[in-house]
């Protein structure tokens, strides 16, 4: 299996960011998603920015895919979209339905946000020219098990297997709200949340957190110890989503786990000081997304 590193979810200064994907660059993933999904409104790198990651990332062996925006707002996202869809150099990860339509029949990565739960909807995308998808984020492996059976030939499959699970889009934006701002004057208020804004019960649990007009789940999603699990059902990449500290670490770990030099039993105490919450990998399993199941086998939930 390969190893891809998803779009930054979050908002970082730019020099952060830099620094983040010229550490990747040294990283073991095999594949960088570049580009803002999340809100427009984040400024610190443009389009000609992202750009130029992906030709540095390409200098150093890795496969770029430029993902787009979750959620079109306006006529500039528009814009955005058409001119990566229309790109003629890198693959693109369409993370909705007018890009699907944008890329007009060349090879593309049909997103998690495309959310695809039968097969027939997979055909439909391979013929649109898919060449890989990535399945919904709530998907089990029972359920992934039954796709992969009757996913198109030469559609390879991915899965989110690290982070924070991104749960939903909204045209408001939660961020700013904390603060009591507008929107349209959100102060980029993110910037002062790397990895997002915990939102707690009253009990005070961490229950979701805060990325602008994305809610994530408060729990980081787990797969790394199922990865042996999905090498028999067929997975060929595992994703995992960018973190502001650890990340390096991260990746090492799981190449340790497809390489076989790390069991995937020792995974959750190699990786407990390096992950900003608790672990969850509840959806995997059939199971409530928020749970943690560590004594069920990965394909019980069948």
């Amino acid at each position: 299996m390969k190893i891809a590193l998803g779009p930054l979810q979050y908002y970082w200064p730019r020099a952060t960011v830099l620094a983040f994907y010229e550490a990747m660059a040294a990283a073991p993933v095999d594949i960088v998603y570049l580009g803002e999904t999340v809100c427009s409104r984040r400024h610190e790198l443009r389009l000609s920015d992202w750009l130029a990651l992906a030709d540095r990332l390409a200098e150093a062996g890795k496969e770029v895919v430029l993902s787009t925006q979750v959620l079109i707002e306006s006529g500039s996202d528009l814009n955005v979209l058409r001119r990566i869809a229309g790109n003629d150099r890198w693959l693109v990860e369409a993370n909705d339905m007018g890009a699907v339509h944008h890329v007009d029949g060349r090879p593309f990565v049909a997103g998690p946000h495309l959310n695809v739960y039968n097969a027939a909807t997979l055909a439909i995308l391979a013929r649109a020219g898919a060449t890989r998808w990535v399945a919904p984020l709530e998907m089990s492996a029972a359920g992934l098990a039954a796709m992969t059976a009757e996913r198109p030939a030469g559609l390879a499959t991915e899965v989110f297997a690290y982070g924070r699970l991104p749960l939903a889009f909204s045209a408001r934006c939660f961020t700013a709200r904390r603060h009591n701002l507008p929107k349209d004057d959100c102060r980029f208020s993110c910037l002062e949340h790397p990895d997002g804004l915990v939102l707690k019960t009253q009990e005070g649990r961490p229950f979701l957190v805060l990325n602008g007009i994305q809610t994530q789940s408060a729990k980081v999603y787990n797969l790394v110890d199922a990865l042996p699990a999905m090498g028999a059902l067929g997975v060929d990449v595992v994703r995992l989503s960018p973190q502001s500290a650890g990340m390096a670490e991260i990746v090492g770990i799981v190449r340790a786990v497809l390489a076989g030099t790390l069991p995937a039993g020792d995974v959750r105490a190699r990786m407990a000081d390096l992950m900003p919450g608790a672990p969850c990998n509840g959806f995997w399993h059939g199971r409530p997304g928020l749970e943690d199941v560590t004594a069920v086998p990965a394909m019980e939930a069948a």
